[in-house]
């Protein structure tokens, strides 16, 4: 849960910034560990998409050299 210690309050995790600020003062949030709010992670099955994307490109690739030298 973040944590603003200037407003000396608890904030929902939407209404931290992207950049890990409080929406009224401005200052850095930390979480209930310690660690600053608002760093995220990039899901795992972006991952996996990215990699099948890139899979399946690079076959068309290939299918569409085999075609012009053919």
């Amino acid at each position: 849960m973040p944590w603003c210690e200037p407003c000396d309050r608890y904030l929902s995790p939407n209404a931290v910034s992207v950049v890990g600020t409080c929406p009224k003062c401005g200052e850095r949030v930390t979480d209930s560990d310690g660690e600053p709010a608002g760093s995220q992670k990039v899901p795992w099955h972006f991952w996996l998409f990215v990699g099948a994307a890139g899979i399946y490109l690079l076959w068309r690739l290939l299918q569409g050299v085999w075609w012009v030298i053919t």
